[in-house]
């Protein structure tokens, strides 16, 4: 009788674990803030959460919103588990809890005011009362800091909002706008993706690059896995492949692949929001 009680229990654990084996794995959300249009985006980074969900064992599936501003709306609900951004570091939404944990390799970013490189414009007063091309107002290189230099330099512009930074490209190329507010490595890779040539007015301070950020929903040892897989791609034939692909879809000459960082390394960013004279 034991014994059929005892084999009885261990086919109701085999049939428990069976059932659970066969519910499906969650899948984390991973949003990529809008810099680019959505099909170059999904186009390079796709492949990377493909194989980043193999290699980490955790599910992900790339996000996409129609503009910043709605992406940073549901980010802020609760709506993704993970999200490439740096337009979580001002006050109200570093109280949210997410954590910066992984960026691309390579020194940082900066801030630029560019112009065409036949530009009659020199400097920034020249640009006075003309339209100067931002991104979005939640865009930090494409907008905060650029902005917070011109009411710095006392220069009163017409802001133009192009929902983008291909969108401010776009724009300029086509002198729609005297000037654009971009980040100097996008604009970089643009120029020499499109043969566009332009000057730099003014340029920033060096910053740390977009993050992936964690939302403080998602458990640790998920984080650490995603985490691991992405910095190890670059020691990953496979990996490394990926990377490859991407960096030329992009026209990058950076370092390939990711770093860990810590939170901490973002405090420049909350530093300036703290000054700014943009309201």
């Amino acid at each position: 009788m034991k014994w059929a009680l005892k084999s009885a229990a261990l086919i109701a654990a085999a049939v428990i674990a069976s059932v659970a084996a066969a519910q499906p794995q969650k899948t984390f959300t991973f949003y990529v803030l809008n810099q680019r249009s959505v099909a170059l985006t999904a186009q390079y980074w796709n492949p990377i959460l493909t194989h980043v969900s193999k290699r980490s064992g955790v599910p992900l599936e790339l996000k996409l919103a129609k503009t910043a501003q709605e992406g940073n709306a549901i980010a802020e609900k609760g709506g993704y588990d993970f999200q490439y951004t740096n337009h979580f570091f001002t006050p109200e939404r570093d109280r949210l809890g997410w954590k910066a944990f992984v960026r691309p390799a390579g020194p940082g970013i900066r801030s630029q005011i560019v112009v065409p490189e036949d530009s009659p414009i020199q400097t920034l007063q020249d640009l006075s009362g003309k339209d100067v091309g931002f991104v979005t107002p939640d865009g930090f290189t494409g907008y905060w800091l650029p902005y917070d230099a011109l009411l710095r330099a006392n220069v009163k512009v017409n802001v133009v909002f192009t929902g983008n930074q291909e969108a401010s490209f776009a724009q300029l190329r086509v002198n729609k706008i005297a000037a654009a507010g971009v980040n100097s490595s996008v604009m970089a890779r643009y120029g020499r993706r499109e043969a566009f040539k332009y000057r730099a007015l003014w340029t920033s301070e060096l910053y740390g690059d977009l993050c992936i950020m964690a939302s403080p929903n998602v458990p640790n040892n998920i984080v650490v896995a995603v985490r691991d897989a992405l910095v190890g791609m670059v020691s990953d034939a496979e990996g490394r492949k990926v990377l490859e692909a991407g960096a030329e879809l992009l026209k990058s000459t950076g370092d390939l692949g990711f770093v860990a960082v810590e939170d901490r390394d973002y405090d420049n960013y909350r530093r300036f929001y703290r000054t700014t004279k943009v309201k």
